[in-house]
């Protein structure tokens, strides 16, 4: 069950969930907090590991046709 999240990272209940949170989100460790007088389980080694696994950074470069800002010039026939 998870207690609540902290920056975006489930906090649960037994640490079978945290490890199958880890391995899901392709790290592994946990690590622990206290959330209401109850100890809850984290994936992630560290919380800062936690977050480098859910965060992806992506960039996208795209290039558009540009247009001529000359003129062209048609001609009539």
């Amino acid at each position: 069950m998870i207690l609540t999240s902290i920056n975006g990272i489930p906090l649960y209940s037994t640490l079978q969930e945290a490890r199958t949170w880890a391995t899901a989100n392709r790290t592994n460790g946990y690590h622990t907090h206290v959330f209401n007088g109850q100890i809850g389980y984290m994936g992630g080694s560290t919380h800062s590991n936690a977050i480098q696994t859910t965060t992806t950074t992506s960039t996208i470069v795209r290039r558009n046709p540009t247009s001529s800002s000359g003129s062209s010039g048609g001609g009539g026939y």
